[in-house]
């Protein structure tokens, strides 16, 4: 029997993976909280633009209200919404989803417990994601890494090899690679690290990933940001995994190389794009760094780790979301001042 699939969140992410399985002819339902990007799919279908092509079809788009009277329920939902909307989202497609099916977080950060907590562990499969796409304008998805680029890692959450997560891979392989893990949890914090390393200080600037990269020091700052979050990784028992495509022998050096190694990978793929956050920030929405460098943080003190950079990028990050300073190159002298300030905090 044919497979229900649902993407529940249907933005830059979300609506690239959904064009992907449409045009390989899976049954998929996009599911936005977003009107006006509805409206424009279900008027235009989803246009995706790539370096390698571009993707138009008609797609099946819902509004979250249309979902009560939709008669559908699911075999699997791929959740592809940000960190602040795993909780609610879990919850408002739980009844839509099959006894016996699964529902996936595509997604950064660590919500897989949290929505396991939800829809019941037997029904969650975790998935780290390496795909960069920017989204504007209504129905029309600007896809900044390639298929080839683009990388995916499934598993279960308890590391077994099931015929169901082998089934995930199969249907995420038509986005791009994507492996079965038995280490989600580590895999998952290794994008954690890179992506404290990355989006987590060039979304305070407003500047494209190569451009926040050239930035005087800011090297220095990332590698001290990944440190930070591999020393918290650790003490929680995570064990790092080679991420992005990467083979073992890629990722065997120091903890240093490989924190460097799963940056400088992460840069090829995403380097001419902005951040997840500066969309955000753009956007006057509220970013996910408080899920990111802000779990680092906050495992970091209850773990009695120091963790002055991710605080200094969590707290500039918060100034932003409250509309007390805007996105822009300034920060960076505010993040640098900040960090000593921080640093000399902890040493005293």
């Amino acid at each position: 029997m044919e497979k229900k699939i649902a993407v529940l969140g249907a933005g830059a992410i979300g609506s690239s993976v959904s064009a992907d399985l449409i045009r390989a002819g899976l049954n998929v339902t996009v599911i936005d909280q977003w009107p006006a990007h509805v409206e424009a799919m279900k008027a235009g279908g989803l246009h995706v633009k790539l370096k390698d092509g571009d993707l138009h079809f008609p797609v099946r788009a819902l509004h979250l209200c249309d979902l009560a009277s939709a008669r559908l329920e699911f075999d699997i939902v791929l959740l592809a919404a940000k960190s602040n909307d795993a909780r609610w989202m879990a919850e408002f497609i739980k009844p839509y989803l099959k006894r016996d099916g699964v529902l996936v977080g595509v997604q950064n950060g660590m919500n897989d417990d949290a929505i396991a907590a939800i829809v019941g562990r037997n029904r969650a499969l975790g998935c780290v994601v390496e795909l960069q796409a920017e989204l504007f304008t209504p129905g029309l998805i600007q896809r900044n890494t390639t298929h080839q680029g683009t990388w995916f890692a499934v598993g279960e959450l308890d590391g077994a090899y099931t015929p169901r997560v082998r089934e995930i891979a199969d249907i995420m392989g038509n986005v791009g690679r994507c492996d079965v893990t038995n280490n989600i949890y580590g895999a998952k914090w290794t994008k954690l690290i890179a992506n404290t390393m990355t989006m987590g200080p060039f979304g305070l600037l407003g500047l494209r990933n190569f451009e926040a990269a050239a930035l005087h020091g800011m090297f220095d700052i990332s590698v001290k940001l990944g440190k930070e979050s591999f020393a918290v990784g650790a003490a929680l028992g995570y064990r790092v995994e080679p991420v992005f495509g990467l083979r073992a022998d890629e990722f065997a050096g120091s903890s240093d190389e490989n924190l460097v190694t799963a940056m400088q990978t992460l840069m090829s793929h995403v380097g001419g794009g902005r951040t997840a956050p500066i969309h955000d920030h753009i956007k006057g929405r509220r970013s996910e760094i408080e899920f990111i460098s802000g779990l680092v943080a906050k495992q970091g003190r209850e773990l009695g780790i120091a963790t002055p950079f991710n605080d200094a990028v969590t707290e500039i990050d918060r100034r932003i979301n409250s509309g007390e300073i805007r996105m822009d190159l300034s920060n960076y002298e505010r993040l640098k001042a900040l960090i000593v300030t921080r640093q000399q905090s902890a040493d005293g």
